[in-house]
């Protein structure tokens, strides 16, 4: 009898647990990373903002809003009040903006839709990457052309690889630039 029960759960019950573990495992992985990763990706944002205005027509640097990229691991997210150290004073009367003011006046942080977001099991640290001099427009695309941001390059493991193995595809604009690592530890950690 012991023999029996000990066969099934062998044999059949921890083969069957097992497959639904993994079964699982991939389809959540795989839903939950369908839409952002997507190349094309552009979710609606609480205020309509142009790339194309700001860091093309008007060639802000896309460090004076995106702060601390030359020092951690983000390019953050603006916050309202960078949005206000122009627009306390620029065109204070159009409806994006008075939509702006409303969330300075009231200390409320814009509720961004990220666009470009590194999985959370993978490593990644922007510092690195723009203290070497690689431009934002290698991974983002020429946002200075975009009016709506939109993911235009995926972030995927196979693409981070093809940089760090061979850079003078994709970095060519930098002069005795060195491969990245390829360990499995560089990024997964």
């Amino acid at each position: 009898m012991k023999n029996t029960v000990l066969d099934y759960a062998l044999k059949i019950r921890l083969p069957l647990t097992l497959f639904v573990i993994v079964v699982s495992f991939m389809l959540t992985f795989y839903i939950s990373r369908a839409e952002r990763d997507s190349i094309g990706y552009s979710p609606e944002q609480p205020i309509k903002f142009s790339h194309k205005l700001h860091a093309g027509t008007m060639s802000i640097d896309c460090q004076y809003c995106h702060t601390g990229v030359t020092k951690g691991r983000a390019a953050l997210v603006p916050s309202v009040n960078i949005c206000m150290n122009c627009h306390s004073i620029a065109r204070k009367d159009r409806p994006e903006i008075i939509k702006l003011t409303r969330y300075y006046n009231e200390d409320e942080p814009i509720p961004w839709k990220r666009v470009h977001k590194v999985p959370e099991y993978a490593y990644f640290n922007h510092s690195v990457h723009v203290n070497k001099g690689i431009q934002c427009e290698t991974c983002h695309g020429n946002v200075r052309d975009m009016d709506v941001i939109k993911q235009v390059k995926g972030f995927t493991m196979t693409a981070c690889l093809d940089c760090h193995r061979e850079p003078e595809k994709y970095v060519s604009y930098l002069t005795n630039i060195k491969k990245g690592p390829e360990n499995c530890f560089a990024c997964h950690r």
